[in-house]
């Protein structure tokens, strides 16, 4: 069954909170609207495990992506997902796809389309020769999140990790990427959306592998 999970959201990491206030509707991402211009990329792997890391793994306050994502994200406190002023998700990504603070448009073999944020870099020596992949579990994209909200949102199993360490496991974020675009900085005259078509639940146990800069 499919868990909504939709609330308003206070949270932020600058001094004033205030000023990040935004909602943060999960279930806008079934109807979701493309708002940017774009230019396509190759899509480096169809491998749907879909993995995770908490936030506060990142811990070198000097680095780009410790900045990145204390300036620019905000948490939302029902789903655990970091999401920037436009509503991008927060992730690492390997160093096939761009800089931190790089943005995208990841879309599933369902239709679903999820923008992206890269937050966070999977290091090199973890990911593929070409640093697309994690190759200890497969992984393209690793959710950056609180995981103390996303286990109370998505719940828990045996091992311990949200969705049994793996987000392919919610059927929203279920299935492969059949197409990547790089988000540009202008905005786009054509508004194109996307509406799920299929309800494919996985059960794939993944434990959740994080760089931690």
């Amino acid at each position: 069954m499919l868990v909504l999970c939709v609330v308003l959201v206070i949270c932020g990491f600058t001094l004033y909170e205030e000023e990040k206030e935004k909602a943060f509707d999960l279930n806008e991402l079934y109807d979701y609207q493309k708002e940017f211009k774009t230019e396509e990329l190759d899509v480096c792997s169809s491998n749907t495990a879909k993995t995770y890391m908490d936030y506060r793994m990142t811990t070198v306050v000097s680095s780009r992506q410790y900045q990145f994502i204390h300036n620019n994200l905000t948490v939302d406190k029902n789903t655990g997902f970091l999401y920037d002023e436009d509503g991008f998700i927060a992730v690492a990504l390997g160093s096939y796809y761009g800089e931190i603070g790089d943005r995208y448009y990841f879309t599933l073999d369902s239709g679903i389309v999820l923008p992206i944020v890269k937050a966070e870099e999977k290091a090199d020596e973890d990911t593929d020769y070409t640093g697309c992949y994690h190759t200890l579990d497969g992984s393209v994209v690793e959710f950056v999140i609180d995981d103390e909200y996303a286990a109370a949102c998505f719940g828990t199993n045996s091992n311990g990790y949200v969705l049994d360490g793996n987000y392919n496991n919610y059927s929203l974020f279920s299935g492969s990427f059949v197409k990547v675009e790089k988000v540009l900085d202008e905005r786009s005259d054509k508004i194109v959306s996307y509406q799920l078509d299929t309800d494919l639940p996985k059960s794939i146990d993944i434990f959740n592998y994080a760089s931690g800069y």
